[in-house]
């Protein structure tokens, strides 16, 4: 049984079409920098990490396969930020859309929806 204390997301895949593409869009944006893996299947780049397995944060990467293309998929990934207005002002210069600019969501804090440079949708999410 899974611990009910503990947050259960650990990893995540964007599926992306052009992955330099997509590494150039999320580097602008959160301001990190990915570190490459190739992989019998396709391309893989991920996110900055701790190898600290009691670390709060899940891994992920950016993946470029044949099997999967990018879009339209049901996956909706959220970004922490200090305050996710900094990160959203930043996704049109970088090749993306903003869907839904930063909104309040109460006592959690406030969030913004925006597309990435593949047609995926994902989130910023901030305390202020």
């Amino acid at each position: 049984m899974a611990n009910p204390t503990k947050n259960p997301v650990n990893w995540f895949e964007i599926y992306v079409d052009d992955i330099e593409r997509a590494k150039k869009f999320y580097s602008e944006v959160l301001q990190i920098t990915f570190q490459d893996q190739a992989t019998p299947n396709g391309k893989m780049s991920f996110f900055p990490y701790s190898d600290d397995h009691n670390a709060p944060n899940a891994c992920g990467c950016l993946f470029q396969m044949d099997l999967v293309k990018a879009g339209g998929n049901s996956v909706m990934v959220y970004f922490e930020c200090d305050d996710c207005q900094v990160e959203q002002d930043r996704v049109e210069a970088a090749g993306g859309k903003v869907m839904a600019p930063k909104f309040s969501i109460g006592e959690y804090g406030f969030s913004s929806v925006c597309i990435d440079s593949e047609g995926n949708a994902f989130g910023l999410h901030s305390m202020k």
